[in-house]
């Protein structure tokens, strides 16, 4: 939920509650005398999860990427041999080649 900054227009004092929007409207159309005061938005930036990831979960991730080496977590994360990574690199060649084959015709 939330937090709201608020204002009351007859004393002055300004204080702020944690709640849903819609009890806030229902809460502005029962005090009549309090108004919203608008505040920049909390906007958190640079936070990255792949940096904090424990060592554990990395594990979990290299296993699941050697049994699933086309997936995008076998690419990042898989054990690759350096015969499996030729492999794909021949096969990938190959696969341009009738691509381009097909393209000019």
């Amino acid at each position: 939920m939330p937090t709201y900054n608020f204002i009351d227009t007859e004393t002055g004092e300004e204080f702020e509650m944690l709640m849903k929007y819609s009890e806030r409207e229902e809460f502005l159309k029962e005090n009549p005398t309090i108004q919203v005061v608008m505040a920049a938005p909390m906007i958190v930036g640079g936070v990255s999860i792949r940096d904090k990831m424990p060592s554990g979960f990395k594990e979990v991730l290299s296993k699941v990427g050697s049994a699933h080496p086309s997936s995008k977590v076998g690419q990042e994360y898989g054990n690759k041999t350096i015969k499996s990574v030729r492999s794909e690199q021949v096969v990938k060649k190959h696969v341009d080649r009738v691509v381009k084959r097909m393209n000019n015709r």
